[in-house]
């Protein structure tokens, strides 16, 4: 696959996925901007893709929760590289615990950084995207955004917020050439994981660099064909 002269956004790309997901951009020789509120990740990314034979590469730390903050994102890369044709959004956050723990501001939280962020870039980018009758995006609710679990109310409701907004979103804009993908991964070993306090089997789960693959194949679908969902869990538990 090659990208020269294409330019993915990735949101998100500080650490896990979105990160991953960014190398594999960048060895396919797209233009590269990572965004992510913690920009030391962001510039460490830089040194390791320009290390690989990327020069092109525009890390910009924002907080997509917030509306000016995309916003400027996107001026800063389109005065950079003048398209943004892939959209990777990879920023979000969980919280599992009981219904009757939860809070007000968990649900708040959780609606912020996995619906709110989204939202913001989805308005900024998908106009871009229209103009040139071209655009490749892909979220990840994960496997919550589809399927419930024990726990996760509050968490599946953001993410199932998340789907039903890109599945409106994709009839709204196919007429632009515009093509979205949700990815439902279930139980990728990440940092996620480190302050959940229950009880999971980390070895059974997904890799990240499988999740990545998975991002960069569905972006990078050609002709006819969409790959809009896909289902990727680990084989322990599997979803059919």
């Amino acid at each position: 696959m090659n990208l020269e002269g294409k330019t993915a956004l990735i949101v998100g790309a500080g650490r896990g996925i979105g990160r991953a997901a960014a190398e594999h951009f960048s060895a396919a020789g797209a233009n590269i901007v990572v965004s992510a509120r913690t920009e030391p990740e962001l510039m460490e990314l830089e040194y390791k893709l320009n290390t690989g034979g990327n020069e092109n590469v525009l890390p910009l730390a924002a907080d997509a929760s917030v509306a000016a903050d995309v916003e400027s994102l996107i001026e800063q890369s389109l005065e950079k590289f003048g398209s943004i044709d892939y959209l990777v959004h990879a920023a979000g956050a969980g919280i599992l615990k009981p219904f009757g723990e939860l809070k007000i501001e968990d649900l708040d939280s959780l609606f912020n950084a996995n619906v709110r962020t989204a939202f913001n870039v989805l308005q900024a980018v998908l106009p871009v995207m229209a103009e040139r009758k071209f655009g490749r995006v892909v979220m990840i609710p994960g496997i919550l955004g589809k399927a419930p679990m024990a726990q996760a109310s509050a968490y599946c409701a953001a993410k199932y917020a998340l789907t039903g907004m890109i599945k409106c979103l994709k009839d709204e804009y196919k007429r632009f050439g515009i093509r979205f993908s949700l990815m439902h991964f279930g139980g990728v070993d990440s940092s996620f994981w480190d302050n959940i306090t229950m009880k999971v089997q980390r070895d059974k789960m997904l890799s990240i660099e499988a999740a990545a693959r998975s991002v960069f194949f569905a972006a990078t679908q050609e002709g006819e064909g969409v790959m809009s969902e896909i289902v990727l869990v680990p084989e322990s538990h599997q979803l059919v």
